[in-house]
């Protein structure tokens, strides 16, 4: 899938497509009251109620750089929590490199934040060993986002995230550490949207009068538009995400903004009411 913004075009490489079984991200997002929300059907949801959402990365093609933002999953990791995201064996990188990315193509790979599903192909197993699957890329992690997830010890899965998809990169020389409100380029930005996790950040696209907006996981999917209030399970900041979702919503409803999100796909944002509804793009 295809979009531009002025002279940026953006690609959609999907790794995973899921329907329904994601209430364990989002529980208050019963079949019942996705129903009360007949504009997510059929583009985000079915009849009945069940959420459709996609794990992807996003190819940003600027007038001088080739920039992957976020990468999914991976193969052949261990320790994830869900166990369907353990030892993957897909042909993610044939499919990249068939629609037009070879790995070495990509001068720079952005991660919004440092989650399992964001982080994964940042590294590829080879001999035993990790080793930065775009070897010619910069990786541009988060400073607040990055200094959290090295010092967490919590929970034993992202303590394996971290050290199979971003520690790798670290040691090989190829990390930058940037502010959530760096500048990649003429045409890319970044803007803090803290609350997902403690560094979260979003990417803005600028280019000939447009506008185009990469959320990440501000909202896991259009029914949070509806509901500000509906979080994520794995939210750090619960109050500070909701505040994130209004503040960002508001700032680019009823504009002709191209809204793409870490979970769902293009579209624009509208104000309904006292919150916000997505009207899809094809």
């Amino acid at each position: 899938m295809h979009w531009k913004v002025g002279k940026v075009r953006i690609t959609k490489l999907v790794e995973m497509e899921t329907v329904g079984s994601t209430r364990f991200i989002l529980p208050a997002a019963t079949h019942d009251e996705i129903q009360k929300l007949p504009w997510l059907i059929p583009h985000f949801a079915t009849a009945e109620g069940r959420l459709k959402m996609s794990i992807h990365s996003l190819v940003v093609e600027t007038p001088t750089r080739r920039i992957v933002v976020d990468t999914g999953l991976g193969n052949d990791k261990q320790g994830r929590g869900v166990p369907v995201w353990n030892n993957r064996t897909t042909p993610f990188l044939e499919t990249m490199s068939a629609a037009g990315f070879p790995p070495d193509s990509i001068d720079t790979v952005l991660c919004t934040h440092l989650h399992v599903d964001h982080v994964g192909w940042n590294t590829k197993l080879v001999d035993g060993k990790w080793v930065p699957t775009f070897a010619r890329a910069r990786y541009l992690f988060g400073k607040t986002e990055y200094e959290y997830w090295r010092d967490y010890t919590a929970e034993a899965d992202k303590v394996a995230v971290f050290n199979d998809s971003v520690k790798p990169i670290v040691d090989a020389g190829l990390a930058e550490l940037i502010p959530s409100d760096h500048r990649l380029c003429e045409e890319v930005s970044v803007i803090p949207t803290p609350g997902h996790s403690p560094g979260h950040m979003s990417v803005l696209i600028e280019s000939d009068g447009e506008q185009g907006l990469l959320t990440g996981d501000v909202a896991h999917h259009p029914c949070q538009m509806a509901h500000l209030d509906w979080c994520s399970v794995i939210d750090t900041d619960l109050a500070q995400s909701a505040a994130t979702r209004h503040k960002m919503f508001s700032r680019f409803a009823d504009t002709p903004t191209l809204v793409i999100g870490g979970h769902f796909s293009a579209g624009h944002i509208k104000r309904d009411g006292d919150a916000f509804r997505f009207v899809a793009l094809g």
